[in-house]
């Protein structure tokens, strides 16, 4: 009788300890409680190295398909431009995200700079293989319409100029408007189809989002905007998507804004140490992830690692590279083909970090270049990063500025 009792309270004690320790997900933009989470940079249009970056952290299997448990996924933005396999991407990600929550996972993707580029109209970083991916055989049919309706438009608006059209109007306009950019549009700018594919990817995706003690967004959190909760930078930036007004993109284009913003990565004016650590506190967190600065192939912490910078360069425009980030029961690693590297938690030991990197990828030049500047006591960066901590004083108004303490 005394050993069941026994028993019974183990099995009472190890129940408890599975609830205590079960994934949370406190509200839309946080969650807790998760053993293990991969995240990745920006793709830019490279099904290829993405299918490996994913197969290599050992989230999906020799099919495409979800085998990563209840793991976390994030993607931080920037899948559209430089690269053709945008479209097969996005659908690859939307049907890896469902079946990871069958598994008890999540897939998080998050805006960049180049999905709200491609909503609001900014096609300067479209390929032509974006476009090709939307050609059906009623594209011919689908073009000869809009053209009719342009020139119908120009006609009744503006007739002088319509009157005045050179005889090779049309084939510029055609290299301009390649076969699938009609229907490229409607799935990604709300002004043509409010039901758009893509807009409606976008408008269901987060600008950041919250997992255990680490903040995952594409650009950063700056001065300018960490008085925000995360819930209220993803409603800003959905509303300014819905915006009829191209000219005046708001957060959209703010250099300081979540999608832009540089200083956390180094990037002058560059985010100084008790500003990082103001904002980590304001958000209870104790790192921040983000892409859109590439860095050549290493998964880079700055500021004690409070910082990461997970652009790797994924796409063959910035270099082809294979990396991610892997946090696994808080430990933060930088995963990459050759193997997993515990992420340095102290700026002291990135030299080390730098020179395991180096045996991993010999060839890669970047990085090398990267570890010289490093080792330099003239080094700007770590000029930077080595100032002493602020006065109390001081520390108490860098504090303010993101409302902690009011």
């Amino acid at each position: 009788m005394r050993h069941l009792l026994l028993t019974l309270i183990l099995a009472t004690l190890l129940a408890l300890q599975v609830v205590s320790a079960a994934p949370d997900q406190t509200d839309d933009h946080r969650w807790s409680g998760i053993e293990r989470i991969v995240a990745i940079g920006d793709i830019h249009g490279d099904y290829d190295n993405y299918i490996k970056t994913l197969r290599q952290a050992g989230v999906i299997n020799r099919r495409g398909r979800w085998s990563a448990g209840e793991t976390h996924l994030v993607q931080v933005g920037d899948i559209p431009d430089r690269g053709p396999d945008t479209l097969r991407i996005i659908r690859h990600l939307s049907r890896l995200a469902r079946q990871a929550e069958r598994a008890g996972g999540r897939v998080h993707h998050l805006i960049g700079n180049h999905e709200a580029m491609n909503v609001y109209g900014d096609l300067r970083y479209v390929t032509s293989g974006e476009f090709e991916a939307f050609v059906t055989r009623e594209s011919h049919r689908t073009r000869n319409r809009y053209f009719d309706a342009v020139m119908l438009h120009l006609r009744e608006t503006e007739p002088e100029r319509y009157d005045n059209l050179p005889d090779d109007y049309r084939e510029q306009w055609e290299q301009d408007h390649p076969l699938g950019w009609v229907e490229h549009r409607m799935a990604w700018d709300p002004r043509w189809d409010p039901e758009g594919e893509l807009f409606q990817w976008v408008m269901s995706s987060k600008v950041a989002v919250q997992i255990n003690d680490l903040i995952f967004l594409h650009g950063g959190i700056s001065a300018h905007y960490c008085q925000h909760d995360l819930a209220s930078l993803t409603r800003m930036v959905h509303e300014a998507l819905q915006l009829d007004d191209s000219a005046d993109q708001g957060i959209l284009e703010d250099e300081t804004g979540p999608l832009w913003y540089r200083g956390l990565a180094g990037m002058e004016p560059a985010t100084p140490p008790e500003l990082v650590q103001a904002i980590l506190d304001r958000y209870e967190a104790n790192h921040m992830v983000i892409g859109h600065t590439p860095t050549s192939g290493v998964i880079w912490p700055r500021h004690d690692a409070r910082v990461a910078l997970i652009d790797v360069g994924m796409a063959p425009y910035y270099g082809g590279h294979i990396a991610w980030l892997e946090v696994r029961d808080g430990t933060l690693f930088a995963g990459y083909p050759q193997g997993l590297l515990e992420l340095p938690l102290h700026d002291s030991g990135r030299l080390a970090y730098l020179d395991r990197v180096i045996e991993m990828q010999p060839g890669n030049t970047r990085i090398k270049q990267r570890r010289e500047r490093l080792s330099s006591s003239a080094a700007p960066e770590e000029a930077r990063e080595e100032r002493q901590a602020p006065a109390a004083d001081q520390a108490e108004s860098v504090s303010a500025i993101c409302g902690i303490g009011r």
